[in-house]
């Protein structure tokens, strides 16, 4: 009986050892998400464009989203500079996406869409990220 008692504590403890190293949390610090609300042009290009091109070239993040959400879909989707400044974002690997609902509301989701935009909802996609543990930088 004392071998059996013996057997089954080794066991357990054994168990709860291996369980936990297959349940391990994915680490995505390394992961960045720019969520990016302003109409404002200067904030565009001298903030938020500026550093979430530079996070993905210089290599500061393995993965980098820009989410295009309210007024800045407007300007996206009207001011050039924008928009070429976009391109050269997805061209270095910054993954775009913009709120459907948002688009929409301004009726441009389809120039989003020309631009390469992943244009949906993004109510479940931002939350996902908060919850992964990426790191997030609103402007």
């Amino acid at each position: 009986m004392k071998h059996l008692l013996l057997f089954l504590s080794a066991f357990t403890l054994y168990s709860g050892v291996f369980a936990q190293n297959e349940t391990a949390m994915k680490d995505n610090s390394n992961k960045l998400v720019v969520l990016w609300t302003s109409g404002d042009p200067e904030v565009a290009e001298k903030m938020a464009f500026m550093y979430t091109l530079n996070a993905k070239k210089q290599g500061w993040f393995d993965e980098v989203v820009l989410i295009i959400w309210g007024p800045s879909a407007k300007l996206a989707s009207e001011n050039t500079m924008i928009q070429e400044y976009i391109k050269r974002m997805q061209e270095a690997g910054v993954k775009t996406e913009a709120c459907l609902y948002c688009a929409k509301m301004y009726n441009v989701d389809e120039k989003l869409k020309e631009l390469g935009v992943d244009v949906k909802g993004m109510g479940i996609p931002l939350s996902d990220y908060l919850k992964q543990g990426w790191k997030t930088l609103s402007l």
